[in-house]
């Protein structure tokens, strides 16, 4: 996607140098544009942790990455095979622990385990490794690229439905290119809707604690040119209750087999004021990111509870600097749990690389048959 009509992906290999990717600083957006090299394993693990980077799809291939820079550190600070897969695997396993809730992160680390157990030298591996990490990337820009052909006949079926030539759609969090490679995969619709002139109008929920909606999705949207409204979260009941909305689309880091879709805290409210008011609520996302072994989403998810200073501090620009400040009593207790589960009698459908399918095992697994 564009930024400042320059194309990026949201990490890459730098040039003339393939020991060090590089990412889009997201802590800094939308405020200031920066690159961020990642050149080692513990780089990629705080990046992680810290969410300088973040979306489900992205942090699957950063992990990768991550996994091909502790491939490279291994080289270097081991003497045999055995303990270069010793050191690798510990690496894997911090990495693992970053993030609970992203099934992705887990697909990206296993897959390229798996990639690098088919060779039997380090120099082997390392290759594999490297070359496992692109494939994911190259195949997530792919997976994205196709839910936005397949989500565009959404779209279109409610333009010709309508007597307003503007299709409003409302989003929660950011799914859009940032948490994948390229396109995103809640607005990829939405940019191949707008390259192929359909007018679109987008409510961006804010997203708090961190902001993702109004910081991330509005900055997006922004570069592309797409005509956008930032709302408070509390406000998306609202402008559904008064027909401003024609359609929901948000993203995954984790949907059951059965449909049950686990997206940023606050998709629920948000899935429940579409349900009461007859507006179609979609969940779009890769395959990397359903969990074929968990049928109940409530039960069985894990659900990241994350520091409790994302929601008594607000980050913000002030003099052209950013700075955080304190929204609540300085000794008031808070929560902050990062994810919530929207059960999938509340999701109209499911947006996939393979087509579009109901929120159910049974149609789920016609599209993936091989599962």
């Amino acid at each position: 996607m564009l930024v400042n009509s320059k194309h990026y992906r949201s990490i890459w290999v730098k040039d003339n140098d393939k020991r060090v990717i590089q990412t889009i600083d997201q802590s800094k957006l939308p405020h200031y544009f920066e690159i961020s090299d990642l050149k080692t394993s513990d780089d990629v693990i705080h990046a992680i942790k810290e969410m300088t980077l973040r979306g489900a799809p992205l942090i699957g291939v950063a992990a990768s990455y991550g996994i091909y820079l502790a491939a490279l550190e291994a080289k270097s600070e081991t003497v045999d095979i055995v303990s270069f897969e010793k050191f690798v695997n510990t690496k894997a396993n911090e990495l693992k622990s970053t993030r609970p809730t992203a099934v992705n992160l887990f697909w990206g680390i296993d897959q390229t385990l798996k990639a690098i157990s088919k060779y039997n030298t380090i120099d082997e591996k390392i290759n594999a490794s490297f070359n496992c990490a692109n494939k994911l990337a190259n195949d997530d820009i792919e997976s994205c690229r196709k839910i936005g052909g397949f989500g565009l006949k959404i779209i279109e079926d409610i333009k010709k439905s309508k007597s307003s030539d503007i299709v409003n759609i409302l989003t929660h969090c950011n799914a859009g290119w940032l948490a994948c490679i390229d396109y995103g995969t809640a607005t990829s619709p939405i940019y191949t809707a707008h390259e192929k002139g359909i007018k679109v109008h987008v409510w961006v929920e804010e997203t708090r604690p961190r902001n993702q909606g109004a910081s991330l999705t509005a900055w997006e949207l922004g570069q592309t040119g797409i005509p956008h409204t930032i709302i408070t979260d509390n406000a998306g009941g609202y402008v559904l209750q008064k027909g401003l909305v024609d359609l929901v689309i948000v993203g995954s880091d984790r949907t059951t087999c059965t449909g049950d879709v686990c997206n940023k805290i606050g998709t629920y409210k948000t899935a429940l004021a579409a349900k009461d008011n007859d507006i179609p609520f979609y969940a779009a996302f890769p395959s990397s990111s359903i969990d074929w072994t968990l049928k109940n989403g409530l039960n069985e998810i894990p659900i990241e509870e994350r520091d409790a200073e994302e929601v008594k501090f607000i980050q913000g620009k002030y003099k052209n600097e950013i700075v955080k400040v304190l929204l609540t009593p300085q000794d008031s207790p808070a929560k902050n749990f990062g994810f919530d589960v929207t059960p999938s009698r509340l999701v109209t459908g499911i947006i996939t690389e393979r087509g579009i399918c109901e929120a159910n095992e049974k149609s789920i697994r016609e599209l993936f048959p091989e599962k």
